[in-house]
């Protein structure tokens, strides 16, 4: 008698658990920017609250390409907003995006 091996379809994460790894990554970069006290949460803006730099934002891309792949794409996300919006930018916002784009990779 053979048994079949149940098909398991990958899940998107929530985006509980995206934010709590986007908490870990930024918790390491805050940590070497010395910021390693600031509160991160869906409300936080990476510039006026995080005070993280390009240079911090770039880090970041690499990190998320690393743990999600190309189909989480920082550089285009922020490319597709105005400059006020990528100033005001939340940690909420990018959470949403990698859900969604998580999401959507599952379906294909």
């Amino acid at each position: 008698m053979t048994t079949t091996q149940p098909t398991v379809e990958p899940h998107a994460p929530s985006e509980q658990e995206v934010l709590t790894e986007i908490t870990g990554m930024l918790a390491a970069l805050l940590d070497d920017c010395g910021l390693d006290e600031a509160e991160v949460t869906m409300e936080s803006r990476f510039i006026q609250d995080l005070e993280l730099e390009s240079i911090d934002l770039v880090t970041l891309a690499g990190q998320l390409q690393a743990r999600w792949g190309e189909g989480v794409n920082f550089a285009e996300f922020v490319a597709g907003l105005e400059l006020d919006e990528i100033i005001d930018l939340t940690v909420g916002r990018l959470v949403v995006h990698v859900a969604d784009s998580l999401r959507t990779a599952g379906r294909s």
